[in-house]
C-alpha cells in the first residue's frame, strides 16, 4: 500500500489511521508512506503510524510511486492520495478482482462526506464517469487515489513515467501503456475513498484547469485515447467545442457583427448538452441540478483554457527529452580516449529509474505499446 506526500500534514493522519484500521488483517499488507521532501510536519505525523517510511528530496508524486513499487515487498501494489480516507473494505475491495488472475489492475471510487455545493456537483461528475465506467466490462484508465496493480505489470511496461509534466497525467499515461499490451484491468465502484472535493468555485475552475493542462501530455503520447476512452464522456469533449465556438463568434464580431448569430447558436447547443447531466443530479440532488448548466459552462472554460497550455508544455517537454537522447547517444558515440564508452541507460528513457524490480521481476525487455509479454 503505497502513499506518495509532500507537505500533507492537514489531510495525512486520518488517512493513515483508516489505512490501519482496514478489514483485511494487518499481517496481509504493509503501507508504505513516501516523504518527498516535505517541509511541513508530513514526516512527523507518519512516524506516529505503524508504516514504513522512505524519504527523498522532492521529485514530485511520479518518482515518489516508482520509489514505493522498488521498495515494496509485495506482488500487489495499491495506491491512494494522502488527502483521501479509505473506507474500512477498501483494500479487501481493491484486490477481491484480483483473484481472476487475467486481471491485471483496479481502479476504485471517490465518495465524500461534504456538503457544500462545490464538493456536491464535483461528486455528482464523478458519479456521471463512474456510469460511464460501468458500461465496459474492462477498462483502459485507472487513477492512484485509488488503485491496485499486480506489480509486476508496472515494472513490465517500465512504470510511471517521470517525462510526464504535472501530477495527474502519469496514471493515464501508465494505464494506456498497460491497456495497449492487452492487459485487463477493471473498475469496482465498491472500492470507496472519501476525498474532501474543492471547496470554492476558483478552486474547483483551477484544479480543472490544470488537469485538462497535464492530460495533454499523456494524449500527445496516446492520441487515440483522445477520441475515447473509458473514463470521459464524450459529451464533455463536445462541451469544450462548443465552448471555444461561443467564444470565437464573440471575438469575430469584431469583424463581422453577423457572427453572434454564430456564437448564441453554440451557447444554446452547449445548454442542451447539459441536459443529461442535469437529468441525472436533479434525480440525486435538485439544487445542484439547478446550479449545473452554469457550472458546466465554467468547466468547459477551464478545459478550453488548459488544453492548449498542456499541449504547448507537452511539446516543449519532448524536445526537452530529444534533446537529452541526442546529447547521451553523441557522448556514447565519442568516448573519451582511454575511458570506456558512455551506455545508454534504458531505465532512465522508460520511466525506470527507481525501478530495479523490473530486472527482478520480468527477466525480459520492457514491453512497447502493442506487445503483450506474460509474466
Amino acid at each position: 500500500m503505497i502513499v506518495p506526500a509532500y507537505n500533507a500534514a492537514d489531510t495525512f493522519g486520518p488517512c493513515l489511521q483508516a489505512l490501519l484500521d482496514q478489514t483485511m488483517p494487518k499481517g496481509a499488507y504493509e503501507v508504505i508512506v513516501v516523504d518527498d521532501g516535505s517541509t511541513d510536519a508530513t514526516a512527523e505525523i507518519a512516524r506516529g503510524y505503524d508504516v514504513r517510511i522512505l524519504s527523498q528530496p522532492h521529485q514530485g508524486p511520479t518518482k515518489a510511486r516508482n520509489r514505493g513499487v522498488a521498495e515494496a515487498n509485495g506482488v500487489i501494489v495499491l495506491f491512494t492520495d494522502a488527502d483521501c480516507v479509505p473506507a474500512r473494505d477498501w483494500i479487501e475491495q481493491m484486490v477481491k478482482p484480483l483473484a481472476d488472475p487475467e486481471i491485471v489492475g483496479v481502479k476504485g471510487a471517490y465518495a465524500t462526506q461534504q456538503r457544500r455545493i462545490i464538493p456536491r456537483f464535483v461528486q455528482l461528475e464523478f458519479e456521471e464517469r463512474y456510469r460511464l465506467l460501468s458500461r465496459y466490462r474492462y477498462i483502459d484508465f485507472v487513477d492512484t487515489h485509488a488503485a491496485a496493480f499486480r506489480k509486476a505489470i508496472i515494472c513490465a511496461v517500465g512504470g510511471f513515467d517521470p517525462a510526464i509534466p504535472g501530477p495527474t497525467a502519469e496514471d493515464a499515461d501508465l494505464s494506456y501503456r498497460i491497456s495497449h499490451g492487452g492487459y485487463k484491468m477493471v473498475f469496482n465502484p465498491a472500492a470507496i475513498v472519501y476525498h474532501r472535493h474543492p471547496v470554492r468555485w476558483p478552486d474547483y475552475l483551477r484544479v480543472k484547469f490544470w488537469r485538462a493542462c497535464w492530460r495533454m501530455s499523456a494524449y500527445c503520447k496516446h492520441p487515440g485515447k483522445m477520441v475515447r476512452d473509458s473514463y470521459t464522456p464524450q459529451l464533455l469533449k463536445a462541451q469544450v467545442l462548443l465552448f471555444y465556438l461561443t467564444i470565437g463568434g464573440v471575438g469575430a464580431a469584431v469583424l463581422w457583427l453577423q457572427s453572434l448569430w454564430f456564437s448564441l447558436a453554440a451557447l444554446t447547443s452547449f445548454f442542451a448538452s447539459t441536459l443529461p447531466f442535469v437529468a441525472g443530479a436533479w434525480r440525486e440532488d435538485p439544487p445542484v441540478a439547478t446550479l449545473s448548466p452554469l457550472l458546466l459552462f465554467s468547466r468547459a472554460g477551464a478545459f478550453a483554457a488548459g488544453i492548449p497550455v498542456g499541449i504547448l508544455l507537452a511539446v516543449l517537454s519532448r524536445g526537452k527529452r530529444q534533446r537529452g537522447y541526442e546529447a547521451e547517444k553523441g557522448s556514447a558515440e565519442q568516448p573519451n580516449r582511454g575511458q570506456p564508452a558512455a551506455t545508454t541507460n534504458l531505465s532512465d528513457r522508460t520511466g525506470q529509474r527507481d525501478l530495479e524490480c523490473v530486472s527482478r521481476l520480468t527477466a525480459r525487455r520492457v514491453i512497447s505499446p502493442g506487445e503483450r509479454s506474460d509474466f
